[in-house]
């Protein structure tokens, strides 16, 4: 990820980036903006497989940490995405805490559409949960039209739903949603052949 912002095929939108020292780790730190910010190697053909990460946000403020993984990236505004909500990873509420990942699909199934057309379906608890302040390793498998998503190394998936977008190609990247920045570490794609 230290390319990001030195490669020209490495496509941000919406933030910038650079490469600090963080808990650890050597990372790509996301900056914090208005709207949604995407960072993706453009011209990558990613069609199934896995997509693994270390990903650092914050418990605190609550609305104020969303950070994922987007893959079928087609541009900024184009993509699905695994995202995470650090602030209910531990939430004493139980509606919060439910809500800790999330898959969307832009432009037609953003959270909000999902949550009011399909709750519970897209959303989920992260069990066991992480601490919201570490960093936390995520891998996503793509197997059309199957997304599972595994976090900290566990065998059972904490949430697995079925593609929204026609799309069964595009290339991936990092995500992070509204007023949100983030730090990853360590991406690692393995593509099924």
């Amino acid at each position: 990820m230290t390319a990001v912002g030195k490669d020209p095929r490495w496509k941000i939108a919406g933030r910038t980036t650079s490469i600090v020292d963080i808990k650890g780790k050597h990372a790509l730190k996301v900056s914090e903006a208005e709207g949604m910010g995407v960072v993706w190697l453009d011209g990558y053909d990613f069609g199934n497989g896995a997509i693994e990460a270390d990903m650092l946000g914050r418990s605190q403020p609550v609305q104020g940490s969303f950070l994922g993984v987007a893959f079928r990236v087609l541009d900024a505004q184009t993509h699905d995405a695994v995202y995470f909500r650090p602030f209910n990873f531990r939430a004493a509420d139980p509606v919060r805490h439910s809500h800790a990942v999330q898959y969307v699909s832009h432009p037609r199934w953003p959270w909000q559409t999902l949550r009011s057309e399909h709750p519970n379906e897209y959303e989920r608890a992260v069990v066991p949960e992480p601490d919201g302040d570490e960093w936390f390793h995520v891998r996503v498998v793509v197997e059309r039209p199957k997304v599972s998503v595994f976090v900290n190394g566990a065998s059972a998936p904490c949430l697995v739903v079925q593609e929204l977008s026609d799309r069964v190609h595009g290339s991936l990247g990092l995500w992070v949603g509204e007023s949100s920045g983030g730090h990853f570490a360590n991406l690692r794609v393995t593509r099924a052949r």
